[in-house]
């Protein structure tokens, strides 16, 4: 008899950027053969006391926020995830990384190049994703972590920028656009604003766009979910529920 396969989606909830209720998330990934696989780890858990405000945002973490938090909701501790995914390594994506000494960081090779050779952007949060601990896997443009988990190389936001494609054994693929795309209003890669803390030329920044909405046309996927977006974010299933 052939077994039945299956996967989960969590959808994190790590807090809210103010003004306007910008979600902060992250991801975890559940595969058929009981791989655990978390996509970032938001703001630093120091946020929840004595949070870092960057300039015009308020940063809103509550203790249940935190990623061991919401992973502790779901049965799991950061000894039991085997890889994470770094998107990339803006603050409110890498300040926990420290946490996961134990699994395999997976991150495109030019961001981790760019970000360890000092840029500043990434320097607020170099404690916790340049922990002595943690193992790095540098990776090169697309690829597959495992099967069902495709890694997209979307430049433009910050040069290595990488998106995570999602195939559900029943929900279908999902695609996570991470800040390639942060809104659904910026899906469209001839009409996409550019905003400051977009790191890349406009031409990248574009390209990439497309690419996702390419993919995600071409796979006919369930649903795209934007990195920061105030409206679609509450429409979706959070963790302890998942996608499947």
């Amino acid at each position: 008899m052939e077994t039945q396969q299956t996967m989960r989606l969590y959808l994190l909830h790590l807090g809210t950027m103010q003004p306007g209720d910008i979600p902060v998330p992250a991801y975890l990934i559940q595969t058929t053969d009981g791989i655990n696989i978390l996509i970032d780890t938001g703001w630093p858990r120091s946020f929840v006391e004595a949070p870092r405000n960057p300039p015009g945002l308020a940063v809103e973490i509550r203790p249940e926020d935190t990623v061991v938090a919401r992973l502790a909701a779901i049965g799991l501790q950061p000894a039991d995830i085997d890889y994470l995914v770094c998107t990339h390594l803006d603050d409110d994506y890498s300040g926990n990384h420290d946490l996961f000494a134990g699994a395999e960081c997976i991150i495109q090779r030019h961001h981790y190049e760019v970000a360890k050779g000092g840029h500043p952007r990434f320097a607020a949060n170099r404690a916790a994703w340049d922990h002595p601990s943690l193992r790095y896997r540098l990776v090169e443009g697309d690829s597959e972590l495992v099967p069902g988990v495709n890694l997209l190389e979307t430049s433009g936001h910050v040069p290595g920028h990488q998106s995570v494609l999602v195939h559900l054994p029943q929900t279908g693929g999902v695609l996570l656009a991470a800040d390639a795309i942060m809104h659904q209003s910026m899906a469209d890669a001839a009409t996409r604003q550019m905003y400051i803390t977009d790191m890349d030329d406009e031409r990248s920044i574009r390209q990439s766009t497309r690419k996702l909405s390419d993919i995600a046309n071409r796979e006919g996927v369930a649903f795209v979910v934007y990195g920061h977006d105030a409206q679609q974010w509450p429409s979706l299933q959070h963790s302890p529920l998942f996608y499947e």
